[in-house]
């Protein structure tokens, strides 16, 4: 199997964003446009568990690919209000992003997700390694 000549790239920007993360989140901010998530290793499995508030399940985008989870959230605001004009308007349009490296591969096939109260879970069982990148349907 030949090596990827990007993975030394990859290793270094990920733990470079994991620096960032952490240093953002331990006075309580928060890198914009990141999710919040937690990852469990529960032994079997790991939960992932991400806050996507005010955001629909037809909004997320999760795929798995090459020993990462990411999850993609885009929502537009359409609505209007009849009764004036907007003197400010920041909230047509959000979006976050989030890529995961798991450390173990995990059994594609037995991924689950779920979204409740704008709580988005993910559970990936750890078995076999795939380099097939596999879209996750959210129930």
């Amino acid at each position: 199997m030949r090596r990827n000549p990007f993975s030394d790239i990859e290793e270094m920007l990920d733990r470079v964003s994991r620096q960032v993360e952490e240093g953002m989140t331990a006075g309580g901010l928060q890198v914009p446009g990141s999710v919040p998530i937690d990852v469990a290793d529960t032994g079997d499995e790991y939960v992932v568990t991400a806050d996507l508030p005010g955001y629909e399940t037809d909004d997320i985008d999760l795929t798995l690919s090459e020993g990462s989870l990411r999850l993609e959230a885009n929502r537009t605001d359409e609505e209007q209000h009849a009764d004036g004009r907007y003197l400010r308007r920041e909230r047509t349009k959000t979006s976050a992003s989030r890529r995961i490296r798991l450390p173990e591969p995990v059994d594609e096939e037995a991924v689950a997700a779920g979204f409740e109260n704008g709580v988005l879970t993910v559970r990936l069982p750890k078995e076999s390694d795939s380099d097939e990148t596999r879209h996750i349907d959210i129930e």
